[in-house]
């Protein structure tokens, strides 16, 4: 793992990334339901800088974070990161 263990989510924005739990695809119906869920109990972050979502980031604290970047990109970008050490 980099020295930070920032993971880069697109346009300067960064998550830690030992508390990523899950980096998932937004279209589903389930994925949207957690999306507003995570509204309504003010747990969004929302990192897309007026964009698109293309991915959904859940976090350990239950915070679900939203990016433009591709979840497949975000994942490459996860798994790079752990290939550091």
């Amino acid at each position: 793992m980099n020295k930070s263990g920032l993971l880069n989510i697109g346009f300067g924005n960064f998550v830690v990334s030992n508390r990523v739990i899950a980096i998932v695809n937004p279209s589903s119906s389930p994925m949207r339901r957690l999306r507003e869920d995570a509204r309504q109990g003010a747990r969004l972050i929302d990192a897309t800088q007026g964009r698109k979502t293309r991915s959904i980031i859940v976090s350990d604290s239950n915070h679900v974070i939203l990016s433009a970047i591709q979840a497949e990109t975000i994942g490459q970008r996860f798994s790079d990161e752990g290939d550091d050490e």
